[in-house]
């Protein structure tokens, strides 16, 4: 008998986001996010993508990480408004995918400093 796992179900979806979203492939993300239909998925998936924003903003310089958490603040409130529209929490989710490729960047900018 297997237990079905939403949180880690949630947070695979949420890496598949990222891979499609990084890969440009705007098609599959479409894709991906019209199959979520239930708010707790859609939610589960935007909890996977808020912990690792979380985390790999924790490796950027102070004022990055600071500017980082205000902008998981306003997705917060994007959430919020949209508690119980799949179609605003389909947004949401994009634009925690968009902010964590941008974490990504700054990383990327920050490795190649001297």
């Amino acid at each position: 008998m297997t237990t079905h796992d939403p949180a880690a179900e949630g947070r695979r979806r949420a890496e598949v986001l990222l891979a499609h979203l990084s890969e440009g492939e705007d098609d599959a993300v479409d894709a991906l996010l019209a199959e979520l239909t239930d708010v707790r998925d859609l939610v589960f998936v935007g909890a996977g993508l808020t912990a690792i924003a979380r985390a790999e903003g924790r490796v950027l310089p102070t004022a990055q990480r600071a500017q980082a958490s205000t902008r998981q603040l306003k997705l917060g409130q994007l959430r919020d408004a949209n508690r119980s529209d799949p179609d605003g929490l389909r947004t949401w989710l994009r634009r925690g995918a968009e902010e964590i490729l941008f974490i990504r960047s700054l990383q990327a900018i920050v490795a190649r400093l001297p």
